[in-house]
């Protein structure tokens, strides 16, 4: 069995930073892209940021030049580091992962429960 687990979420004023993490753990033979989505009341979850084997990313158009995605392959762990927070910033953020597990034959995408960013004007 496969668990993301994000952590990280708080409260913060807008123009603050944070920092999320989110953990890969279980049965897993390899991780190809892992990414970031974030859905705020009312809306459609929406991609973030994503980083695939090999280190090449990819942003939303709102947060480039604000955020920056990275992994740590080792540790199986996806960080999303958010500069210059806006109140608009404010959602529920999940982990997503594509993700080999030792006991199946195909890739599957797991997500995180997800964690609350609040950023306060």
């Amino acid at each position: 069995q496969v668990q993301l687990v994000e952590s990280g979420g708080c409260l913060v004023q807008a123009g603050g930073s944070l920092r999320l993490s989110c953990v890969a753990s279980g049965s897993i033979f390899s991780i190809n892209a892992m990414g970031w989505y974030r859905q705020a009341p009312g809306n459609q979850r929406e991609l973030v940021a994503v980083i695939r084997r090999g280190g090449r990313t990819n942003y939303a158009d709102s947060v480039k030049g604000r955020f920056t995605i990275s992994r740590d392959d080792a540790r199986n762990t996806v960080y999303l580091q958010m500069n210059s927070l806006k109140p608009e910033d404010t959602a529920v953020y999940y982990c997503n992962a594509d993700i080999l597990a030792t006991s199946v034959y195909s890739n599957m995408d797991y997500w995180g429960q997800g964690t609350l960013v609040t950023v306060s004007s």
